[in-house]
């Protein structure tokens, strides 16, 4: 018997969506424009006489009835691709992560996951802003508290953060000294020395010298290379601690972001549900930082 399905197309744009949730990325994925996702789910509609999207034009969200679709094609697209010729033989999972959590926790630790899952290619892209998907099947972020809309969050590891500086520095073994060593900053946590101190109860005086750079990963380097001292967080800075390149004679102060491994919550990929439980694991053997002193 013939089947009565609606336009392929029409569900193709729909489940990217759902995926992606947003209609500028659907497109980027499917090479279209906004516009044709647009009025391919307007004519799913029509076809299905129900309604899948709700909400003003620029924040769309699923009716229950999307939910539901969304759920089926998530799982009916999952087995066509698991059932294509040469499918088992390189599945792509792309991750997006900051950079100095990539570089400095991550990748360290990612032939684990790769030697356990032979199949997976895993390509990690740069990205610290909002998560989005679409050619990215997980994302990882600092967060706290629930999922964002429309995504599963998997906490798997604890922020914690303080200064840090090179043992060879004149003075670094005096707490009280360190703090007149040049101040150095990192664009993406400009805050973090006026945090610090107000946690940690300490009045800064004023250093030798500020030295800003773009990112942690520069940042910590400078720190080790003996350019100034620096408040960074715990992942960022263990294997070089362990390693004897840094010292933190302050110890690490908890925050109440963690890791976090984000997932479209209505496109269950099972490789990026595998990564995520895997980072899980990896998080519980993680050495934890040590306690802050006053």
């Amino acid at each position: 018997m013939r089947r009565r399905l609606p336009s392929l197309k029409g569900l193709q744009a729909f489940e990217a969506f759902a995926r992606a949730g947003s209609m500028v990325r659907a497109a980027d994925e499917l090479c279209v424009t906004h516009g044709a996702v647009s009025r391919q789910i307007k004519a799913l509609e029509q076809q299905l006489g129900a309604k899948l999207l709700a909400g003003p034009r620029h924040d769309l969200v699923l009716t229950p009835a999307g939910r539901e679709l969304a759920a089926s094609l998530a799982a009916a697209f999952d087995r066509i691709a698991a059932g294509l010729p040469g499918a088992g033989a390189g599945e792509e999972l792309v991750v997006s992560s900051p950079g100095t959590f990539a570089m400095k926790w991550l990748i360290p630790r990612l032939a684990g996951f790769i030697d356990a899952n032979p199949g997976i290619q895993v390509r990690i892209l740069e990205d610290g802003g909002a998560a989005s998907f679409g050619a990215v099947q997980a994302a990882i972020r600092l967060h706290r508290g629930a999922a964002p809309p429309g995504m599963t969050a998997t906490p798997f590891l604890d922020h914690a953060y303080g200064p840090v500086l090179s043992s060879a520095l004149s003075g670094a073994a005096d707490r009280k000294a360190a703090l007149f060593l040049p101040r150095l900053h990192s664009e993406t946590f400009a805050g973090g020395w006026a945090r610090w101190a107000a946690d940690a109860g300490v009045e800064l005086p004023p250093p030798r010298a500020e030295r800003s750079f773009e990112h942690n990963s520069y940042m910590i380097e400078a720190a080790a290379a003996g350019l100034g001292i620096a408040v960074t967080a715990w992942a960022f800075a263990q294997t070089d601690i362990e390693t004897g390149r840094l010292i933190a004679p302050w110890g690490f102060r908890p925050l109440a972001t963690r890791f976090t491994c984000l997932r479209p919550a209505l496109a269950s990929h099972p490789a990026a549900e595998r990564f995520a439980l895997w980072l899980v694991a990896e998080g519980r053997r993680a050495k934890r930082p040590p306690a802050a002193t006053p």
